[in-house]
């Protein structure tokens, strides 16, 4: 019986210790982030909205009278400098998500691309 709790113990612990080990994982700055083609439909909208963006910022009363339901709204902060300085978490602009974790590099770097490229709706 217990020689059975001893190797059940063990192979727990390998199998739990190698549950993780993947390259991506492991090495995340591994990962090359493609800014090319970026557009708003297929790129931005999905990072606004897989990041909670539009979830906070949208509705009959979005949160700090911003919202991010169009790409108009969109653009207008996107241009005026406020969408790259919130996600970014730049000096004099309020960091975006209130009391979350900044956005990937990637997505902020995509965001920024397509705000360099004029904000297009595309």
């Amino acid at each position: 019986m217990k020689r059975i709790l001893t190797i059940s113990i063990i192979s727990v612990i390998v199998f739990t210790g190698c549950y993780r080990d993947n390259e991506a994982e492991l090495y995340p700055g591994n990962t090359v982030c493609d800014t090319n083609g970026v557009t708003y439909l297929a790129t931005v909208a999905p990072i606004l909205q897989g990041n909670g963006c539009v979830g906070c910022h949208s509705g009959a009363s979005p949160s700090g009278n911003i919202s991010l339901e169009i790409y108009n709204n969109v653009k207008t902060i996107a241009l005026n400098g406020k969408l790259f300085g919130t996600i970014n978490h730049t000096a004099g602009f309020s960091p975006m998500p209130k009391g979350g974790n900044k956005m990937s590099p990637c997505s902020i770097n995509k965001i920024k691309a397509w705000i360099d490229a004029g904000a297009l709706n595309n």
